[in-house]
């Protein structure tokens, strides 16, 4: 049977359908799903080593059988996995420290590789870094086989489930390789390819499939990185043409009224960063094409006052602006913050939340509709059915990564294709920027205020666990403020983590009189909101609380953070809730309790500075780029083959190439574009259907 991309897995010889329901439980459906089922790491044996020659302080690869295994404990308690391994030279033993639970998958008669280094402990002993089965009890009787197959290459360790192991795969996808090329066809821009120096992509599958060398498998990696990102940036250029080019937005004109009035009435100097934002933003508001930018900035870095610029050259011109939040009390806040600024202009801005009555609401709607307000603040209820605006010309969205693609969208459509403004106090790194946000043109305000100060950022055990409480109470009588954030809420029998739940009544009896309130993720809204708005107007002294405050207010007299446990948290989410604090003139702190002895590597960096934008390349180093990125909201935007640490050229590379060919063809409908059209159409199922959404 002549294979298709298409073919069920299940029609492959040696699959059938239980192990094709192993197969569809690790996402591999079709001959195509299998062909890029790829090896999530290797194990070098292109120089494996007879048992004999194991020299000890040497690093080897060897491959022997199991003669005998034992769980053993130590004086320590600490319980050691041994196995001896023999192969036609001789024998030796292996140990692996803390891992008894290898009792169970290795099994004697097994033939094994394994790497590691050679130490002497009453005699030679192998510490594996890696190991793999090459074959079962009953399928290693002789010496040949899987052994002849990992000696002299790189053995792929496939992703794998129960009922199917890395090693059927292995054989599966080694039988049927050949076969499966066949059905591949490389739609890649030979330019872009031979741009990067990368292979044909049928070359690139079989170097990550059957590799002679860790590097060639790294090559085939690279080269589905690339399709992979070149599609991705498909998708977000023509995204980017649909929505600045297709729609027209409205027409602006530089009047320099209100713009004047507010930057003279400002009680401040605006930075560096952010006058050439005004000026981007300015400069796309005024142009031909219709704005979509992201403007990204650090905490405290004034992302609303240059918003504001924005929305006031919508006003001047005659139309209506509207800031919308993910929270009640963020957009309390920021109508508060633009009340502020605007009053010497007489604007008064026009505030809608889901927590006012319905005829309150109503009476606010009719005033929109009618055009009275021209500025508007509002939380989610601004894309409801029943709001209608009279002239939307900008569509300003705070901590955009809150609202999913359709939640945009929605607002977006009140309008006849306003200009798009979206804020986002989460850095990441450029790489990271290109991919996710290839679709917007990007402001970036690293510049903080003259005069702010610093969060000092203090590393402690919890041996200092009493210590830090009288510095926190000492604080709080001084007429400060504080949080102690916990990452879960309960206390929980399968993890050893202090809880906000019980802290919080712990905390009452350790710092009392001081008042002491608890907030956390699985309160209702309204509940929550009245905890944080009694600790924003000072009626609460300690607040306890989860992440739930990473999006939170702004509190002056907050001006000290203890974080328990900080190893749970990653680094970029430690850096939004240490800025927290420091959001006064008063000095601020920020304490990380930690009793994880290696953690404390990864967190004195980030204690060290206080750049956001160094916190984000830290965190991609730390996490990688699938944990950081994720799914973007309701796009289907997930790679997995991509490092973007590592594959920063690549990113580049196809967004450049991905804008050249949709200023060709935007549509994907020429002839030798539409194979490619059918690729990306399958890779992100609604790619397509979301390109023109802001």
């Amino acid at each position: 049977m002549a294979l298709k991309p298409d073919t069920a897995v299940q029609f492959l010889k040696g699959v059938g359908p239980q192990r094709a329901e192993a197969f569809r439980r690790i996402g591999v459906e079709t001959v195509e799903d299998l062909l890029y089922h790829v090896p999530h790491r290797y194990l070098d044996a292109t120089s494996v080593t007879p048992i004999a020659k194991a020299t000890v302080g040497d690093e080897v690869a060897i491959v022997g059988h199991v003669v005998s295994k034992a769980v053993v404990p130590t004086r320590r308690r600490l319980r050691i996995f041994r196995a001896v391994l023999r192969d036609d030279s001789g024998v030796i033993e292996c140990a692996w420290p803390g891992q008894a639970f290898l009792d169970r998958v290795i099994q004697q008669g097994q033939l094994l590789l394994v790497a590691g280094p050679v130490k002497y402990y009453h005699g030679r002993q192998i510490v594996p870094r890696e190991q793999v089965v090459l074959a079962d009890a009953n399928e290693a009787g002789e010496q040949g086989g899987e052994a002849s197959v990992a000696r002299g290459r790189v053995v792929p360790v496939y992703p794998a489930t129960e009922g199917l192991s890395h090693r059927q795969i292995r054989r599966l996808i080694a039988d049927h390789l050949d076969a499966m090329l066949e059905t591949v066809e490389d739609t890649l821009p030979r330019a872009l390819r031979e741009s990067v120096s990368l292979p044909d992509l049928r070359a690139a599958l079989i170097a990550v499939h059957r590799p002679s060398s860790p590097s060639l498998a790294e090559t085939g990696r690279r080269r589905l990185a690339l399709d992979e990102l070149f599609d991705l940036q498909i998708v977000v250029a023509r995204a980017r043409h649909v929505a600045k080019s297709l729609k027209k937005g409205p027409h602006f004109e530089l009047k320099k009224t209100y713009t004047s009035q507010l930057k003279d009435a400002l009680p401040f100097e605006l930075t560096a960063d952010q006058k050439r934002a005004v000026r981007e933003i300015t400069a796309d508001m005024i142009g031909d094409q219709r704005m979509h930018r992201l403007l990204m900035g650090d905490v405290g870095t004034g992302k609303t006052i240059v918003a504001l610029f924005a929305m006031l050259l919508a006003v001047e011109n005659d139309y209506q602006a509207v800031f919308m939040a993910p929270t009640e009390l963020l957009t309390e806040q920021h109508a508060r913050t633009l009340s502020e600024f605007l009053a010497p202009l007489g604007i008064i801005p026009e505030v809608l939340l889901g927590r006012l009555s319905a005829s309150e609401k109503s009476a606010i709607r009719g005033r929109i509709a009618e055009g009275g307000p021209r500025v508007i603040v509002g939380t989610h209820t601004l894309i409801q059915d029943q709001t209608d605006f009279h002239r939307l010309g900008l569509v300003v969205i705070d901590e955009q990564h809150r609202f999913g693609v359709e939640q945009r969208a929605a607002l977006i459509e009140k309008g006849e294709a306003p200009d798009v403004l979206l804020l986002s106090a989460t850095p990441i790194p450029r790489t990271l920027a290109l991919t996710l946000y290839g679709d917007l043109d990007i402001s970036t305000l690293r510049q903080k205020p003259k005069g702010q100060r610093p969060v000092k950022t203090g590393l402690r055990a919890g041996r200092d666990r009493a210590k830090i409480y009288a510095f926190l109470k000492d604080r709080c009588e001084a007429g400060h403020q504080a949080y102690v954030v916990y990452p879960v809420i309960d206390e929980s029998e399968k993890v050893d983590l202090k809880a906000a739940t019980t802290m919080s009544e712990q905390l009452r009896e350790e710092l009392a009189p001081l008042p002491v309130a608890l907030v956390h993720g699985r309160m209702k809204a309204e509940e929550r909101d009245a905890v944080m708005r009694s600790f924003r107007d000072g009626e609460v002294g300690v607040l306890v609380a989860t992440t739930v405050i990473e999006v939170g207010i702004d509190v002056p007299n907050a001006t000290v953070m203890v974080v328990e446990h900080p190893e749970r948290f990653g680094l970029a989410q430690l850096h939004q809730l240490r800025g927290r604090v420091g959001r006064g003139a008063d000095e601020s702190h920020c304490i990380l309790l930690t009793d994880v002895p290696d953690q404390r590597n990864r967190l004195r960096p980030f204690a060290r500075t206080t750049d956001g934008f160094k916190i984000a390349e830290l965190d991609l180093k730390d996490r990688g780029m699938g944990e950081l990125a994720g799914t973007r909201q309701a796009g289907g935007f997930n790679l997995r083959f991509a490092d973007l640490e590592r594959d920063g050229d690549l990113v580049v590379a196809s967004r450049q190439a991905a804008l050249q060919l949709i200023a060709a063809d935007e549509n994907l409908t020429q002839k030798q574009h539409a194979a490619l059209r059918r690729r990306i159409e399958r890779r992100y199922e609604r790619g397509i259907e979301l390109f023109g959404v802001g």
